[in-house]
């Protein structure tokens, strides 16, 4: 292992600790997906912590592939840690009750993360845990995410690493081939695929938004502009709600 990426891994081990401590949780809970981002950030938590202290939820759907609850754990058996699956199609269901209500595939993509954040929640608030987040940083800046869904969490080991290197982590924490080779999907829809959905690839992406970062923001490729386009956009979901508080 790299010197440096050694040096950054042990930070973040020690960040989720620190976190752990100052917060008097006695244990963290952690949504899987059986994608890379998770299982990243499920093995940095069972590094930091012990995985006796750690608990996985798989929250599947009637459109999630059975394949993903099996990486979930096989993952989880090789970190050591425990798991539980807790189907959301009821919950879903429920709000189909509702007067008026409309199914879309973005809006019920944004019920599904909501919902599964909602359950993280409950049983955080139940057994005293924290909600460990699983964004990236590709995703925060290009505000790939559900607004209090899938990025609310009370601390979040993978933010400052972009989509590209968080393969580059993943292969050095010995996360499951099979996770490593699955394409990239938030699992809302049968098919749905990150990449098509943005319409670039994560390679793509970070090239760009590295190159943004160093060029003041100014886009100087259609790639560029596009991702650009997409950080403007997601700008409300990096920031606090408007309010005059201090001011009033």
């Amino acid at each position: 292992m790299d010197d440096e990426l050694g040096c950054r891994m042990g930070r973040v081990e020690q960040m989720i600790r620190y976190a752990y401590w100052n917060m008097g949780s006695k244990g963290i809970v952690i949504g899987l997906s059986g994608g890379i981002d998770s299982a990243v950030a499920a093995a940095f938590c069972c590094r930091a912590v012990g995985p006796a202290n750690v608990v996985g939820l798989f929250l599947p759907t009637t459109v999630s592939n059975p394949a993903d609850g099996e990486d979930v754990a096989a993952l989880c058996r090789q970190l050591g840690m425990n798991h539980e699956v807790v189907s959301i199609s009821p919950v879903l269901e429920g709000y189909r009750s509702m007067p008026g209500f409309v199914e879309t595939p973005y809006l019920l993509g944004n019920l599904m993360a909501r919902t599964r954040m909602a359950v993280l929640y409950y049983y955080a608030n139940r057994e005293n845990r924290l909600v460990c987040g699983t964004s990236n940083k590709s995703e925060y800046l290009l505000g790939y995410c559900t607004k209090y869904g899938d990025n609310a969490a009370d601390l979040q080991p993978i933010l400052h690493l972009y989509k590209t290197d968080v393969y580059v982590v993943a292969r050095e924490l010995g996360i499951p081939e099979q996770i490593l080779k699955k394409t990239p999907s938030a699992g809302l829809w049968e098919g749905q695929s990150d990449e098509a959905e943005i319409g670039l690839t994560y390679p793509e992406i970070d090239a760009s938004l590295r190159a943004l970062e160093g060029q003041g923001w100014e886009a100087r490729t259609p790639a560029e502009t596009k991702v650009l386009a997409h950080v403007k956009k997601s700008g409300h979901k990096r920031q606090a709600a408007p309010s005059l508080l201090g001011v009033l």
